[in-house]
C-alpha cells in the first residue's frame, strides 16, 4: 500500500515529537551526571549542559571514600528487598479485602482509611508511637510504618474490583479458601498493578532519609546510603561556608563544593532505580484478565 505525502509528513512529525518529549525526560539526569563529573569551582559558573567543561572525580571519591558506605548501602539493600516484600503483601491482603463488595462495614473501613491520607497526627506523636512501639532504634522502623500505604492500596484495590467477578466465584464453588482465592486466581491475573505498587514501594524505600535522621538517633548500625551522602553533603555545605575551613581546603587543592556532591549523591541514588526500571516496565499493560472467565 503506498503511503501518500500526507501520511509521510505524519509521521515525521509524529516522530519529531517523540524525539522532543524523550529529549525533555532524559537531559535534566544528563545534565545532572555532567555537572557531577565536572570540577566543583568550575561548575560554580554555570553553563554546563551536555558535557563536563573540566573533568574531575573528586566528588565521587569523596563520597566512596566515606568508611561506612559500604554497611549503609547493605541497609538500604536490605530496607528496600524486605520492605517491598512485607509492603506488597499487605496492600493486597487489604486490597482485596476491601475490594469485596460483600465485607461487612465495608463503606465504614474505606472512609477510615480515605481519612488518614488527608489528616495525620503528625510528627511528634507519630516519634512518640514509634518510641512506645519499641521501634525507636530498630531495623524495623524502616519496614513496618511503611508497608501500608492508602494510596497504593486504593490503587490495588480498584484493579481488583476491575477483575471479573465470576473469577473468585468460580474458585469458591470449588472450594477455595478466600486467601487460596487472592493467591491462586487474583494475583496471577493482576501481575501490571503488582508490578506498579513493588516499583513505588521500592523507589520510596530506596530514596528515603528523614526516617534515619528521626527514628534511629545517628546510629551507625542503621545508618542508610541516602542518610549517609545526606551527612557528606551537609558537611560539604558547613565546610563551604566556614571562613577557615574553606581557606584549608583551597590550600589543600580541593575543588569540592555543595553543588557537585549533590549531583553525585543525586546520580548515586538514581542509578539502581534506572537500571531496575526497564525489568518491571514490561509488565505495565492491561487486558491480561481477557479470555479468562470460565464459561
Amino acid at each position: 500500500m503506498k503511503i501518500t505525502l500526507g501520511e509521510r509528513l505524519f509521521y515525521v512529525c509524529n516522530y519529531v515529537f517523540l524525539l522532543l518529549i524523550a529529549f525533555l525526560a532524559a537531559f535534566p539526569f544528563w545534565n545532572i551526571l555532567v555537572v557531577s563529573l565536572n570540577e566543583g569551582r568550575d561548575a560554580m559558573r554555570g553553563s554546563i549542559y551536555f558535557w563536563p567543561r573540566k573533568f574531575s572525580l573528586e566528588a565521587y571519591a569523596a563520597i566512596f571514600n566515606e568508611s561506612s558506605l559500604m554497611h549503609a548501602t547493605y541497609i538500604s539493600i536490605a530496607r528496600t528487598v524486605l520492605g517491598t516484600l512485607l509492603g506488597l503483601i499487605s496492600t493486597a491482603i487489604l486490597a482485596y479485602l476491601l475490594a469485596n463488595r460483600e465485607l461487612i462495614f465495608r463503606r465504614a473501613f474505606l472512609f477510615f482509611f480515605i481519612f488518614t491520607m488527608y489528616f495525620s497526627g503528625g510528627l511528634i506523636p507519630e516519634f512518640m508511637l514509634f518510641k512506645n512501639l519499641h521501634l525507636y532504634n530498630n531495623f524495623l522502623v524502616y519496614i513496618i510504618p511503611g508497608a501500608i500505604s492508602v494510596w497504593n492500596v486504593m490503587v490495588m484495590r480498584q484493579f481488583f474490583e476491575d477483575l471479573p467477578p465470576s473469577l473468585a466465584e468460580s474458585a469458591r464453588i470449588d472450594g477455595a479458601s478466600e486467601l487460596k482465592t487472592l493467591r491462586s486466581i487474583i494475583l496471577p491475573m493482576s501481575t501490571p498493578v503488582l508490578a506498579t505498587i513493588a516499583l513505588m514501594i521500592g523507589v520510596a524505600q530506596w530514596t528515603t532519609w528523614f526516617d534515619t535522621f528521626m527514628f534511629t538517633s545517628g546510629s551507625k548500625e542503621l545508618a542508610t546510603l541516602q542518610g549517609v551522602l545526606v551527612n557528606i553533603l551537609m558537611e560539604t555545605q558547613i565546610q563551604s561556608t566556614d571562613p577557615a575551613q574553606a581557606a584549608r581546603l583551597e590550600q589543600s587543592g580541593s575543588i569540592l563544593t555543595p553543588e557537585i556532591i549533590k549531583m553525585a549523591t543525586i546520580t548515586i541514588t538514581t542509578i539502581p532505580i534506572v537500571m531496575v526500571y526497564p525489568f518491571l516496565q514490561k509488565y505495565f499493560v492491561g487486558g491480561l484478565t481477557v479470555g479468562a472467565v470460565k464459561g
